[in-house]
């Protein structure tokens, strides 16, 4: 219904000044095809009516967006359809009050479908009893906030140890199981016992299980394997890749010279410090460079992540990190070849040190070249715990492909759409603040 309703609409609305829309003909029939070909594509970029997974808002930017790029291309589509001459000059760009007509109509009918979705699903489904099995020893805060935030779908009555002799009597009694931070070798006879009482089962994945994830089914003779051939990107990808990123960050630096010069104006505006910022970050291999930026924070400070209400960030940086514009200067990164449009977030030396001495695999993620955007920066956040982005970012390495490019760079533009992607690291004082989390559950 949803989807109808949003390409009968497209059609209803440009039929007042293209009345072939609407009636049998080559036009309505291309523009159907137009919508429906280009709306599958922009849906399974961004994400379709996936009511029930998802909170209303993420739901209704990804449908946005998708929407938004579907109703422009079929409208491209029906003014080169006008067109009655081939003469390039013959075409032009009319009914615009029509096509801004169809945006606002299309964001309505978006909003609404979502809303009474959502609220039918979770009307008639009740949240998930939950239990949570991890160890003692783990840092529940992440996780707490986490399923808080999806308090309609899950409802977590315990925490349990993974060594406790009553585990399995406790899992029994429940719809779902998240199983957290707990050894490998421990995680089968779970898996087995849920998957036999057809329990839901959610993992926190460790390399191994991403390993397993990526892996694919080779039979010999006809025993089963998972085979994973680990190997870097082919030559031809390397570059296509490198092809790509030459050419778009030289149309980027052209079509973002505005962002330079307002950006500058208004940093110098601010406190008359310079304009950019310089800092090592570790690429490919382990290979360091200096990544710039427009600098968002006062000048001779202290050089570590920023945390909320940081009060070294200026007024103009909050801005510019709020709508990360502060990177873009890192265009120049990418042509000089340091990084890539796409890959694994350039971290700061001083994090990656400490962040392979906590999780050794952590450096997995260098065998890649950084990147101005990726699935970790596009899926997590900036505070996201060194664990997951290693996951996210080894999910991107060991499933690239140019087609998987193309994609992250469109779902880019979800990012600045979510208020909580430049969320900083949170003060300890932040930490202690504490309802009934799970933390106080375990036993």
């Amino acid at each position: 219904m949803l989807y109808l309703s949003l390409l009968f609409s497209f059609l209803i609305l440009f039929s007042r000044n293209n009345f072939a829309v609407l009636n049998i003909s080559r036009t309505m029939a291309t523009t159907i095809l137009t919508y429906v070909f280009v709306g599958l594509l922009m849906t399974a970029i961004y994400g379709r009516y996936d009511i029930g997974r998802r909170k209303s808002k993420p739901i209704i930017y990804s449908l946005v967006l998708a929407t938004l790029f579907t109703d422009f291309v079929a409208y491209l589509q029906l003014m080169i359809m006008n067109t009655i001459t081939p003469n390039v000059s013959a075409f032009k760009f009319s009914d615009i009050g029509t096509l801004a007509l169809v945006i606002v109509v299309h964001v309505v009918i978006i909003i609404v479908f979502v809303h009474i979705g959502n609220g039918i699903f979770f009307a008639i489904n009740d949240p998930e009893s939950c239990c949570v099995i991890t160890t003692q020893e783990s840092d529940l805060s992440k996780l707490s906030s986490s399923v808080k935030r999806y308090k309609k779908q899950y409802c977590i009555k315990r925490v349990v140890d993974y060594r406790r002799k009553d585990l399995y009597d406790i899992i029994k009694d429940m719809d779902t199981v998240f199983i957290y931070d707990i050894p490998s070798d421990k995680k089968p006879d779970i898996i087995n016992f849920c998957y036999e009482r057809m329990i839901n089962i959610y993992i926190n994945p460790d390399v191994c299980d991403l390993v397993e994830n990526v892996s694919e089914h080779y039979l010999l003779d006809d025993v089963s394997f998972l085979n994973h051939n680990v190997s870097n990107m082919t030559f031809e990808q390397r570059v296509i890749k490198r092809i790509f990123d030459i050419i778009f960050s030289l149309i980027f630096v052209v079509i973002s010279s505005p962002i330079w010069i307002v950006s500058s104006i208004a940093i110098k505006l601010g406190d008359g410090g310079t304009v950019f910022f310089k800092q090592k970050r570790a690429t490919q291999y382990g290979r360091v460079f200096y990544v710039y930026k427009f600098r968002t924070m006062k000048e001779h400070v202290e050089n570590r992540s920023a945390t909320s209400d940081d009060d070294r960030i200026t007024k103009v940086g909050k801005v510019l990190r709020k709508t990360r514009l502060d990177e873009v200067p890192q265009l120049f990164n990418i042509l000089k070849g340091d990084m890539s449009f796409v890959g694994p977030r350039p971290e700061m030396l001083e994090n990656v040190k400490s962040y392979t001495r906590e999780l050794p695999e952590f450096k997995y993620r260098l065998r890649a070249k950084a990147g101005l955007t990726g699935y970790a920066q596009i899926a997590g956040k900036y505070n996201t715990s060194p664990k997951d982005k290693l996951i996210l970012d080894m999910m991107y390495i060991e499933n690239y492909s140019f087609r998987t490019d193309i994609k992250l760079l469109f779902q880019t533009a979800i990012v600045l759409l979510k208020k909580d992607s430049t969320e900083g690291f949170q003060k300890v004082s932040d930490c202690l603040e504490c309802e009934k989390t799970p933390e106080n559950l375990i036993n």
